[in-house]
């Protein structure tokens, strides 16, 4: 039995509880949470003790691997701390909010040998695992461009609304985007040299006011990224178009064909309040055809969290890494590192009209 103990156990922390959950072989067995109501209820959801703080948790011996799901300023120093020990983590998205505090981080993990996994569930989509697996396969020829699209809620409020404010979450283009700069980087096969983004803080939170201040995250932008062999990639995101019926489209085209992957969002988000099947088509430009499939999730996966059964799946593949021992983690901090570098770039971009080059920004 694996063992996991969750510092942060806010609405993140609460799926992977429900994931873990149904994992053959694994249970959670410690919380670190300073807020009491939620630490309460994640002991009761999970059955595991419940501890005020992380170092209180780890002087217990209570866990076997340690998963991070706190508020995303907290990661760096958690994670300098975690490093100094032996246990396996999975880090959640992003790895922390700057790109120096990451450099940091990969410079602190030199010589580990228990593993380091920063969790980008979207890579686990079961649709996205679909348009990976036709891309690999050559059916479009060379990727050349890659377009997302994600038109969603607004941010959902979170514990003592940390999520309200570019200081805390290093920017939306960051907290959020870090999924797609990750995902363009890993099918495109190549590192990104300049970004350029038009965005802006136009609908969501304006009546909301914490100390006196407004919230400042982005939530609409278009961001464009050119990447080292050529390839271009594009974000299209809107944070108030809730009812959307597709929450993300994913497209990848190269000279022999387009796939692409369509997403629904939570069932709860939804037009019709109903739990829909993702969606794969592939464009054959030869044969002037279109290929479509339906991608099934089991519901019950379907039910734990809100990233249409990518978390469950993560947690398989981090599972199997820390009981057999065998391979590398498959997010490393590398790629933590580079999805936070895009996002950064991104925010500064947005906020200043200006390109930003990244050659010879990598660690």
């Amino acid at each position: 039995m694996i063992r996991y103990g969750i510092i942060g156990s806010g609405m993140m922390g609460q799926e992977h509880i429900r994931n873990i959950a149904l994992l053959e072989g694994a249970k959670v067995s410690a919380i670190a949470e300073p807020n009491d109501e939620m630490r309460a209820q994640s002991m009761q959801s999970s059955g595991g003790a419940g501890y005020a703080t992380m170092e209180e948790m780890l002087a217990a011996d209570a866990c076997d691997v340690v998963l991070i799901a706190a508020p995303n300023d907290t990661h760096a120093g958690i994670m300098q701390k975690l490093l100094a020990t032996d246990k396996p983590i999975l880090v959640e998205k992003p790895l922390a909010t700057t790109s120096a505090d990451c450099r940091d981080l990969l410079n602190m993990s030199k010589g580990r040998l228990a593993p380091v996994w920063v969790a980008m569930e979207y890579r686990y989509m079961p649709p996205l695992q679909r348009l990976m697996q036709a891309v690999d396969q050559g059916a479009v020829g060379t990727p050349r461009m890659m377009s997302i699209r994600e038109h969603r809620f607004p941010f959902l409020p979170k514990v003592d609304d940390w999520n309200r404010f570019n200081a805390r979450t290093g920017g939306t283009l960051t907290e959020k985007c870090c999924h797609f700069w990750d995902l363009m980087r890993l099918i495109l096969k190549s590192d990104p040299v300049r970004v350029y983004a038009s965005g802006g803080v136009d609908v969501n939170h304006r009546d909301e006011r914490y100390m006196g201040k407004m919230p400042d995250i982005i939530d609409n932008a278009y961001v464009v990224v050119d990447f080292e062999n050529g390839a271009r990639g594009m974000l299209d995101l809107c944070m108030f178009a809730e009812g959307s019926f597709w929450q993300e489209s994913v497209a990848v085209t190269g000279e022999k064909a387009r796939v692409e992957a369509f997403v629904p969002g939570p069932a709860r988000f939804s037009p019709d309040g109903k739990e829909r099947e993702a969606e794969f088509v592939m464009s054959l430009r030869a044969l002037k055809e279109e290929v479509r499939e339906v991608v099934h999730v089991p519901e019950h996966i379907l039910a734990a969290g809100d990233h249409h059964g990518s978390t469950f799946f993560q947690h398989e593949k981090f599972l199997n890494l820390v009981r057999t021992g065998k391979g590398e983690p498959e997010v490393s901090l590398m790629d933590g590192y580079w999805s936070v570098l895009v996002g950064e770039a991104a925010e500064e971009s947005a906020r200043s009209g200006q390109a930003i080059d990244l050659r010879g920004k990598g660690p």
